[in-house]
């Protein structure tokens, strides 16, 4: 005869509340009238193997308004600990007062597979019909979220197109009184002063220099706990920011558009506009001439083998003298730790792979490839394909030229003899591209006049003759 399998115990944890404390000091109180029905139902389902927690989770004069309870917050670790299966209630106000606050709860029920009970409203989630009632009354709490949500944000946008302000910390040159931006004396000419310095010096650089060196510092505020926040040194975003904030038009500006602004503007429209007038004209301009000042022949070519990533050219000045750089692009993001190489010297790197790449087409086996491949692609009527010395000898010129070619001809040789400079915390690996010498050589033949390739094809003609 086979033994029935004994029941799985379903631990049972009884939750009562009571939101004022009128009536707790009596013998048999709210709390206790609600604990002993909760008790009286886990009996009856003691066929099903329920059994009640030893625990009690009593909060006594506390409010359903909030989740923060002592006692719900003790039962919330015991069901994140496994500890209960079944949550047993009274009545479902009880436990939560909102059901925003219910499904909270009950994202947590659901995550660790605990049921919930109300004894007297026939809910419970351990059948499907409770299970379909609770998602009703989830599908009302994502309801009433999204129309509270949708009414302020369209309260938002109504009060920013009259040009209300909206809350938040007060920008810098402006107070807040009365829920209104008015003006800071002193803040709104140190506005004026960085709007003008801009006019006048075209670089957001130069203005934070001049900033910093006079000890001007960010706006101060306070926060809601009573916490101070100096202000800090300026940056160029800060800057930036500023000039492109048009709440200084005296405007409010809201997902994009911009509405008069109940506030008194700092700058007019005419420094305004002279500003992004540079800044529109500029911006361009100004990254041309700083790529101009600061080439990198090998931007593209080198990559960091350790993060397996390329290698971007930086730059600093200091003391009036130019540094450059390539670094390792996630060291940039995640700071110089994340990456054993971080950043080489540019002047060093270049000599170096330039002086390999010399080095690599000195080598029989190299040359003899940029041969072949010069006159695989060369046509067989040029003239500057007279024979392979004229190869070799062009090949030689290389360095002797080098020097004297400007840094965005040195890029364009850089960028079609090597394919790739793999980077590691050791050393380099310099790949060619033998094909891509072909029409460099073809320019290195034709400007050498008094080469080897033209004393041939001089005493050719003279032959001919």
């Amino acid at each position: 005869m086979t033994r029935p399998e004994p029941l799985r115990k379903i631990r049972c944890a009884v939750y009562t509340r009571k939101s004022s404390e009128e009536g707790l000091e009596q013998e048999f109180n709210s709390l206790h009238a609600q604990r002993e029905a909760c008790e009286a139902y886990v009996a009856s389902q003691r066929h099903e193997g329920w059994i009640i927690v030893p625990d009690r989770y009593d909060d006594g004069g506390v409010s359903g308004g909030t989740l923060e309870r002592p006692a719900l917050q003790r039962l919330l670790c015991d069901i994140e600990a496994g500890l209960i299966d079944v949550v047993v209630v009274y009545k479902i106000d009880r436990l939560p007062r909102s059901l925003m606050d219910f499904a909270k709860l009950v994202d947590v029920f659901e995550r660790n597979s605990v049921s919930f009970v109300s004894i007297t409203q026939q809910f419970s989630t351990t059948t499907s019909m409770g299970r379909l009632t609770l998602n009703i009354l989830l599908s009302f709490a994502q309801f009433e979220r999204e129309v509270i949500g949708e009414r302020i944000r369209d309260k938002f946008a109504a009060s920013r197109k009259k040009g209300m302000w909206m809350g938040g910390w007060a920008p810098l040159g402006y107070d807040i009184a009365d829920r209104k931006l008015v003006i800071n004396v002193e803040e709104a000419a140190l506005i004026r002063r960085i709007f003008e310095r801009f006019v006048a010096l075209g670089s957001a650089t130069m203005v934070v220099k001049e900033l910093n060196a006079d000890g001007i510092r960010t706006k101060s505020w306070t926060t809601q706990s009573g916490r101070c926040r100096e202000g800090r040194l300026f940056d160029k975003g800060t800057v930036y920011k500023i000039l492109n904030n048009r709440i200084y038009l005296g405007e409010a500006v809201h997902k994009g558009k911009s509405y008069p602004g109940e506030h008194h503007a700092i700058v007019d429209q005419a420094l305004w506009d002279r500003v992004h007038a540079v800044l529109d004209e500029n911006a361009h301009k100004r990254g041309n001439q700083t790529r101009a000042r600061t080439p990198a022949p090998l931007k593209g070519l080198l990559h960091c083998t350790t993060c397996s990533t390329t290698m971007t050219p930086s730059h600093t000045r200091r003391r009036g003298r130019l540094y450059r750089f390539y670094v390792c692009s996630k060291s940039m993001k995640n700071g110089a730790k994340s990456c054993p190489v971080r950043s080489i010297a540019a002047s060093e790197i270049e000599s170096v792979v330039f002086s390999q790449v010399r080095r690599l087409l000195e080598v029989p086996e190299v040359t003899a490839r940029t041969v072949v491949s010069y006159y695989q692609l060369s046509d067989d009527n040029d003239p500057a394909a007279v024979r392979e010395s004229g190869v070799l000898d062009a090949l030689g010129r290389l360095n002797e030229i080098w020097n004297e070619l400007f840094p965005a001809e040195q890029t364009r040789i850089m960028q079609l003899l090597i394919e790739r400079i793999d980077v590691t915390p050791d050393g380099i690996d310099v790949q060619l591209r033998t094909d891509g010498a072909h029409s460099l050589i073809s320019e290195l033949i034709a400007e050498a006049g008094d080469g080897p390739a033209a004393d041939a094809e001089a005493a050719t003609d003279e032959i001919a003759a």
